[in-house]
């Protein structure tokens, strides 16, 4: 796939980041289907931290230096060493928007950038421009399809008729 076909599609799913996200009652923003699992808010300031932190700033690394270590993430403790349940969706949302827009002005700026750089990472070995930038977009639908059953199981457990008639989930 080429990189303005990605590009756009990081571009159009931050309107379906959007849309799922419109006009969310608070008890919905911090509904879990099991206690394991993430709410829609947790989601929303997860994908605001990787968007600053994660994709945007290792591709930046991997054209810029590809020889320099990355910068260090770890998405699993930014939920709780962040406060994420106690962050304001709509502001959360707002933020995560706008860092998309500063992502995709940045991403179409690159076009004489080295892209065939590759990162060596110490465990899985070399990590391609090209690698992060597929990933983004598929860490993007992943995280689509995560709201998009949190929003169906709410509806299942919060309605007293069945959804059968619906489909198949």
């Amino acid at each position: 796939m080429d990189r303005s076909s990605l590009i756009s599609q990081l571009e159009r799913h931050a309107q379906v980041f959007r849309a799922l996200l419109a006009d969310l009652s608070t008890t919905e923003v911090l509904w879990r289907p099991a206690p394991e699992k993430w709410c829609p808010l947790e989601v929303v300031c997860h994908l605001y931290d990787e968007e600053r932190e994660d994709f945007r700033a290792r591709i930046r690394s991997t054209l810029e230096t590809p020889e320099a270590p990355w910068p260090k993430i770890d998405p699993a403790a930014w939920v709780t060493e962040r406060n994420y349940l106690e962050q304001d969706l709509s502001s959360t949302l707002r933020g995560f928007l706008e860092e998309r827009e500063h992502s995709l002005v940045w991403l179409r700026a690159q076009d004489h950038a080295p892209w065939t750089n590759a990162y060596i990472h110490p465990k899985v070995g070399p990590v391609s421009c090209e690698l992060l930038l597929t990933n983004w977009v598929a860490h993007d639908l992943h995280h689509i399809r995560q709201l998009v059953n949190l929003r169906y199981a709410y509806l299942k457990a919060h309605t007293t008729v069945p959804l059968d008639y619906a489909g198949n989930w």
